[in-house]
Order: C-alpha cells, then sequence, then structure tokens
C-alpha cells in the first residue's frame, strides 16, 4: 500500500463515521510546500471513546495494527494513538487535541482539498501547519520543521495570511521562532 492509498482509506472511514477531522503534519507541508518523504500520516480528529472504538473497527487484523485501548484512552486525555499498515511500514498518528481557541480556529479554518485526482480529503490549512511546525521546533528544536515551514512560504507565497501567523504566533509565545523564519526566507537558496 503505498502512502497516498493509505490516506484515501483513512479519509473514507472518518468521512463514513461522520468524524471531525483534518490531515496535518508533513503530508500537509509537502502538500502546500516543497516534496520531501515521510513514513506517517498525521490526523487531527475529534472524537468520543465510543467513536474511537468504531474508528478501530474501520482497521481490521491482520492488514492493520492499532489498540482499541489506546484508542479509547486518547479520546478521553486528549492524546494521540496510531495505526500501523505493517506490510508497507506506514503509520498513522492520530491527535485528538484538547478544547482551546487555536484548536478551534483549526478546525474552522481546515479545508477540503485534492489529495488525489481520485478523492478529497480535508487538510489542516497552510497557516495553521506552520503555527504547529514552530511549536514543534520550540519543543525539540528539530531543523526539519523551519525547512518545512520555509518550504511552504516558498511556494504558497501569497495565499498564506502571515498576518493571522503572526498574531497567533504572539498569542502563542512563538514570535521568536516566526521572526527567525522570517529572516531565514529571506537568505538565498
Amino acid at each position: 500500500m503505498e502512502q497516498s492509498e493509505l490516506l484515501r482509506y483513512a479519509v473514507e472511514r472518518f468521512e463514513r463515521l461522520g468524524l471531525r477531522y483534518f490531515v496535518t503534519g508533513s503530508v500537509v507541508t509537502v502538500f502546500y510546500g516543497e516534496p520531501r518523504f515521510t513514513h506517517d500520516i498525521d490526523i487531527v480528529v475529534s472524537m468520543t471513546p465510543d467513536q474511537a472504538a468504531r474508528l478501530c473497527r474501520e482497521f481490521p487484523a491482520p492488514d492493520f495494527c492499532v489498540s482499541e485501548e489506546a484508542a479509547r484512552e486518547a479520546a478521553i486525555n486528549h492524546g494521540q494513538f496510531n495505526i500501523i499498515h505493517p506490510a508497507s511500514g506506514l503509520k498513522i498518528d492520530l491527535i485528538i487535541p484538547p478544547d482551546s481557541p487555536f484548536n478551534s480556529s483549526r478546525f474552522a479554518r481546515a479545508t477540503r482539498v485534492n489529495a488525489a485526482p481520485e478523492y478529497q480529503a480535508c487538510f489542516a490549512s497552510p497557516e495553521d501547519t506552520i503555527i504547529k511546525k514552530m511549536e514543534y521546533y520550540r519543543e525539540g528544536g528539530s531543523e526539519k520543521h523551519l525547512r518545512d515551514i520555509t518550504g511552504v512560504l516558498r511556494v504558497s507565497g501569497d495565499r498564506v495570511d502571515r498576518a493571522y501567523i503572526a498574531q497567533w504566533a504572539a498569542r502563542l509565545g512563538l514570535t521568536s521562532i516566526w521572526t527567525a523564519v522570517l529572516e531565514r526566507l529571506q537568505r538565498p537558496g
């Protein structure tokens, strides 16, 4: 199974179950920005423990490995769990975020895009993806997050609402990182 096939499979299950979701992470930064390889698919989803159990049944063994207990716990505690497709080595990380103004904004701004010629999916906005990448950079310092951000800004350019990013960067304590990203963007290459 290819990554695009796994994404389509997952999206079809989320939509059949009526779950509110959006794809985020590296899949989205590649969509809006510059290509790079990634092994996992990150999906933010709003669901109850009962919905988590139903979702797990949509990914049956032996084709998939998923823990219903971990899914229920993630739904209760606003955590995350994963679904693994052993034959391909691909993984879906499912994130159940806590209620917050930023997470409410992320869900409201998610848009349907043509993820592939044969299907659509809800993707995080480029702005919200950039903001989350800045949070991940603050937490772990990985340069890949800054490369992803600058890639989105270079490719998507004027379509990115920089004022929105600056506003949330200030609210989330990310202004120094946002300033560094903008300075990095001015450098050649």
